[in-house]
């Protein structure tokens, strides 16, 4: 939107202190990068879950249906603290920015109401899920499993539709620096909406498959090359290698669809100041204000990659004012980490893809001992790896849209809580997130190491596969 209706849409809160800005920011980035890993653990796992579920009462192996309840179990545990720190992010929402909330809220408050919805019903039936493994029908309770995946995704899809809305504010009219008019459908059904959940709902299925699979890419270094730990590493590793084509393509779009709508921020991803055809694409490198140094260029890549053609023209930075640029050496560096470990993913699914064929063709069995060690050590890399990737994209998503908190309508610093004490809420928060991930990190060890699973009147498949 133009300046003009920045400047109407300027809260009138008092001016924050620039340390209480910068505790907020941290605050809200914080919480937010570590409860995203939960969310898409939160999409991943459940689909995952009732896959090798599946599996297991289709081909009557115990080791598959123990995995389904190891991992069921496992999920538990990560919804109740995605729970804890969800709820968290909410309070912050409110308290660190009541110039966003108090003027949009009800622009906004559709999809976080939708949300909420979502999450109830993933509540309700992964307790039926869990707690309902001996008292129904094996195909009955795989059942029970498929709201849950259909929730996390749909609870996904909400919230992200929130986020876009920010890059894309629609479904409002501003009237002497009042909302006006107000259509929450076309709020949350904003041009942004689709590149932006298609983007975070793959990453978030790849997030969970590479995790998942580089715990027991760990367990196969380590000797343990038995049916359970093998199901364990290529049902998720597969599924994710599966996923990261779609991801490449879906990453291209949002890119594309930057250039259209949001071209200060593509201009800020790239580092182009000046608007020209002819833009190279720019690999590493950092800003120094006019361009970027130290990088490898690639001749016409960036029209091409846009447009199709070299001579496609690309808009700079120079269009707006230098106080909305973003700071483009982050940005920049961190779109680059993601597509490069967004390539290294593929390459390591093409990888295993050549394994499978060879395994097939010399009448070997796929991961022997021999030959896989490098293959596996890199697949334990993978999780982490993904993880990286997924806390990049949102830097992109977040430091590209800087200053603004609503593109072009409200600017974060009008936006934030002008209130002391935002600097001991900061530590505060800090204190809990660690306390939690302590506490989380080590339930889920535990659950390693007790029995695998409680022993069932009709389920003897712990007793006759103890894997531990």
């Amino acid at each position: 939107m133009p300046e003009a209706a920045a400047r109407c849409a300027a809260s009138a809160l008092a001016s924050v202190s620039p340390g209480g800005l910068s505790a907020a920011r941290a605050q809200m980035g914080f919480s937010l990068a570590w409860h995203i890993v939960l969310a898409c653990l939160g999409v991943g796992l459940p689909l995952l879950t009732l896959g090798v579920e599946w599996y297991g009462i289709r081909t009557g192996r115990p080791e598959h249906r123990l995995l389904a309840r190891r991992w069921a179990r496992a999920m538990g545990v990560l919804f109740a603290v995605g729970a804890v720190s969800g709820t968290i992010l909410s309070f912050e929402l409110g308290i660190l920015w009541p110039g966003l909330m108090g003027r949009f809220g009800q622009v906004i408050g559709l999809p976080f109401a939708l949300e909420g919805f979502a999450f109830f019903i993933e509540a309700i039936f992964l307790g039926i899920y869990l707690y309902a493994w001996d008292r129904l029908p094996p195909r009955t309770h795989l059942l029970t499993g498929v709201p849950i995946v259909v929730a996390g995704v749909a609870s996904a899809f909400f919230v992200v539709c929130a986020n876009a809305w920010m890059n894309q504010p629609r479904g409002f009219t501003l009237r002497g620096g009042k909302v006006d008019h107000v259509d929450p459908w076309a709020a949350m059904i904003n041009p942004a909406a689709p590149p932006e959940t298609v983007h975070m709902i793959l990453a978030a299925l790849m997030v969970a498959c590479f995790l998942t699979a580089s715990v027991y890419a760990v367990a196969l270094l380590r000797g343990r090359r038995d049916t359970y730990h093998r199901t364990g590493f290529f049902v998720p590793f597969t599924l994710g290698a599966v996923a990261a084509p779609f991801q490449i393509a879906a990453g291209d779009w949002a890119a594309r669809f930057l250039a259209h709508y949001q071209p200060m921020k593509l201009a800020g991803i790239e580092g182009v100041y000046r608007t020209r055809s002819h833009v190279p694409l720019t690999l590493l490198g950092y800003a120094d204000g006019e361009r970027l140094r130290y990088g490898l260029e690639i001749p016409d890549g960036l029209s091409l990659l846009v447009g199709y053609h070299p001579g496609t023209v690309v808009r700079g930075l120079e269009e707006v004012p230098r106080d909305q640029w973003p700071p483009v050496t982050g940005v920049h560096l961190s779109f680059d980490a993601m597509v490069g470990i967004g390539t290294f993913l593929l390459a390591m699914g093409v990888w295993l893809l050549l394994l499978w064929w060879w395994s097939r063709r010399t009448g070997t069995a796929l991961l022997t001992p021999r030959g896989t060690r490098p293959f596996l050590l890199l697949a334990a890399l993978t999780g982490p790896a993904a993880v990286v990737a997924l806390e990049c994209g949102w830097c992109v998503t977040e430091l590209g849209r800087q200053p603004w908190i609503v593109w072009g309508v409200m600017r974060v610093s009008d936006a934030v809580n002008p209130a002391p004490g935002l600097m001991a809420g900061l530590w505060v928060v800090l204190l809990v997130y660690a306390a939690m991930t302590a506490g989380t990190v080590y339930v889920l060890r535990r659950l390693t190491r007790t029995t695998p699973v409680p022993v069932a009147p009709q389920e003897r498949d712990v007793q006759e596969y103890p894997v531990v």
